[in-house]
């Protein structure tokens, strides 16, 4: 049998090999891992279906390949599909990969009800339309047969395929860019002008540039600067960090702030939402799991520390310490990086005032910090003294946010991190 890359997620259709973890002449085992691939922001392990001896392998480091694509050939394999048909496949057969994922409507005639699971029913068909279904990766139970019986033949397949193409083509054709808007891409000899260096984009490097245009062009953003004072936050670091050191954790400025801020999303939930923009909905999530922006030599990832809410400063300041480390070793799963419901972006250990951060769609608002630096402040009794001030920014969707709302989160947060408790520090 030949071992094909799988679907290993929404949206995860393609990948860059990074490590082939087995060779010709190997017998290995159903569910072994044979190779890692970067796909997304992450590096993950990709097993075999089934057992036995490779007798070819396909791919090679640094190999981009997509779904459907063979990895290696397996004989003596146990549990493994029959050994493909020798007679040409149908036209359907040629459809694009993308026109697999696509949606159907309820009320078409060619399609089953969307309730349907694809691991419901399976109609009847030969083994040659079973193969060439599986072959494309479409559930039969998706497909309604119009054979004797709701026997799904050939050409009902094939019906299938078509209609996927069509509605995959009109979705392109609104994924262009909002109001139908199209951009020349950059194709130019910089070489004529002086010496140059080309370096070519590495995977996870494309899948930022397409999120953040995606998210630039398509949300409306606004951005909100504030400046708070650490005082209260820094004297507190001082008095617990030698407690917090012995528990195994640096006590860092991050676990207060985002206690503050998550104390703040619980008065303003509409900040800790997303916009459902098909059914035209607001969601308003009540758990806080907390993306973290991490800088690595790779490129920019965002873990996601969960149920901040229910965590002490300890918790947080350990996980936080944890989730960083596989970060910048690209041991994250991409599991790891779904679910935020809130982002963080924290440029205080590199420098850095007040910046614009890009939304992390489809969340609707996302925190910049700079870095803490002494600057002069009047106090309330009229004195200038010197005291820690953090620049902080709120970039948010003004489809769901009015400006109103984003100045009193502002003033909310910045009064949460200057009145800090100390109860919340204690061990």
């Amino acid at each position: 049998m030949d071992v094909r890359f799988p679907k290993v997620g929404e949206g995860a259709d393609s990948g860059k090999v990074v490590s082939v973890l087995v060779k010709v002449g190997d017998t290995i085992s159903a569910g072994q891992t044979i190779l890692e691939l970067e796909s997304e922001k992450a590096i993950a392990p990709i097993p075999s279906p089934a057992g036995g001896k490779i007798t070819a392998i396909s791919v090679k480091e640094g190999d981009t390949i997509s779904v459907g694509a063979v990895l290696l050939s397996l004989e003596g394999s146990e549990g493994a599909a029959a050994p493909a048909a020798k007679a040409p496949a149908p036209k359907a057969a040629a459809a694009p990969r993308a026109a697999r994922a696509a949606v159907v409507d309820d009320d078409d005639d060619d399609f089953t009800p969307a309730a349907a699971e694809d691991d419901g029913p399976v109609p009847a068909a030969s083994p040659y339309v079973r193969k060439v279904a599986r072959e494309l990766g479409i559930p039969l139970s998706r497909v309604r047969g119009s054979g004797s019986g709701g026997r799904v033949v050939i050409e009902d397949l094939a019906r299938y395929v078509g209609k996927l193409e069509a509605k995959v083509a009109r979705a392109g054709k609104y994924a262009e860019g909002p109001q139908g808007l199209s951009f020349p891409l950059v194709n130019q000899d910089f070489a004529v002008f002086g010496p140059v260096t080309s370096e070519p984009l590495t995977q996870l490097r494309k899948v930022i540039s397409a999120r953040m245009v995606e998210n630039k062009v398509t949300l409306p953003h606004v951005t909100q600067f504030a400046d708070a004072d650490m005082s209260g936050i820094e004297a507190l670091r001082a008095q617990f960090k030698a407690a917090y050191e012995k528990a195994g954790a640096k006590l860092t400025p991050t676990p207060f702030l985002i206690k503050a801020l998550v104390d703040t999303l619980q008065k303003h939930p509409r900040f800790n939402a997303s916009l459902q923009e098909v059914a035209e909905t607001l969601i308003i999530k009540h758990y806080y799991h907390i993306g973290i922006a991490v800088d690595t030599d790779a490129g920019l990832l965002v873990p996601v520390l969960r149920d901040a809410d229910k965590k002490s400063l300890l918790q947080i300041s350990k996980e936080l310490s944890e989730i960083a480390a596989q970060a910048r070793d690209r041991k994250l799963s991409p599991e790891s990086m779904k679910g935020g419901s809130f982002t963080v972006s924290n440029q205080g250990a590199i420098g850095g005032a007040h910046f614009t951060p890009i939304i992390n769609k489809p969340e609707v608002a996302i925190l910049g910090l700079g870095k803490t630096s002494l600057k002069p402040v009047v106090t309330a009794e009229g004195k200038i003294e010197a005291r820690p001030i953090l620049p902080l920014t709120i970039s948010y969707d003004h489809r769901v946010i009015d400006g109103g709302s984003a100045a009193r989160f502002t003033v909310d947060l910045v009064q949460a991190i200057e009145k800090f408790p100390a109860a919340a520090a204690k061990l």
